[in-house]
């Protein structure tokens, strides 16, 4: 089966350096703002809203009361998580300001203001001392990040003894009629409805790329271990087109 894509202004990753990753990532996400809720909802068929419902089901918290919501785009995990933890406050941090923009004016809607502080920063130079929170958590992010493990470690750090790191995140079934249904998804009719909606259709051949080059559940379950986390498990989701890992910071954690 032929799963090249068509040229777009957007170069297939295995074209770029980190840098400039992270430069069109920005890019991307900075042009399409104006659907990207309606989008996540129709494209998964309002999936990504039980994927997250999930992630919070799996958060702990126990000492300090904190959660940190990474790459937090228009908040909606932070939202769901303070909907089902409602003694937490949570701190989003995303690299893209009209992002952040969004999630201030969904949170003020939705009077949840006083307990989520949204702020601008990288993932991999997190501006929080260690252990301030009790769960760290990422959805549908960390493949946007070249320097996973850098990311991970940053989590690690900032997350208490015994927190949890949760990690959500979609990728390739493993039953290979539904890869190869879904490559044919992504390459082809995600693209085509994205161009009814988007100011920014061919974000959405970048958004394809991104998921069929992510690693394998097993191989990212090694880059937790890697980045210093214990009890890694992990949960397939709606036949395993997304996955929610999730990782304990060990009682003491050996410096690397």
């Amino acid at each position: 089966m032929n799963n090249r894509r068509p040229e777009t202004r957007y170069p297939a990753l295995d074209r770029l350096s980190d840098a400039e990753r992270v430069l069109m990532v920005k890019e991307i996400f900075t042009t399409v703002t104006g659907a990207y809720d309606f989008l996540n909802r129709l494209l998964s068929l309002r999936r990504d809203v039980a994927w997250r419902r999930r992630a919070a089901l799996e958060m702990r918290f126990f000492r300090t009361n904190r959660l940190l919501d990474l790459a937090t785009g228009t908040c909606d995990l932070a939202v769901e998580a303070a909907r089902k933890h409602p003694g937490i406050r949570i701190t989003g941090v995303d690299l893209v300001s009209e992002m952040i923009a969004l999630g201030r004016a969904k949170i003020r809607r939705q009077g949840l203001h006083r307990r989520i502080h949204l702020l601008k920063g990288d993932a991999v130079n997190l501006p929080f001392a260690d252990d301030q929170f009790d769960a760290a958590a990422v959805a549908f992010g960390i493949r946007n990040m070249p320097d996973r493990i850098k990311a991970l470690k940053e989590m690690v750090r900032v997350t208490v003894p015994e927190g949890r790191i949760l990690v959500l995140e979609m990728a390739l079934p493993r039953s290979k009629a539904l890869r190869m249904a879904y490559r044919l998804y992504l390459n082809a009719f995600l693209p085509r409805l994205a161009r009814l909606f988007s100011p920014n259709p061919e974000a959405y051949y970048y958004l394809a790329d991104s998921i069929m080059n992510f690693p394998e559940p097993g191989a990212f379950t090694e880059l937790m271990v890697r980045a210093g986390l214990e009890q890694v498990k992990v949960h397939p989701l709606t036949f395993g087109i997304t996955y929610l890992h999730v990782g304990r910071k060990p009682a003491a954690l050996t410096k690397n």
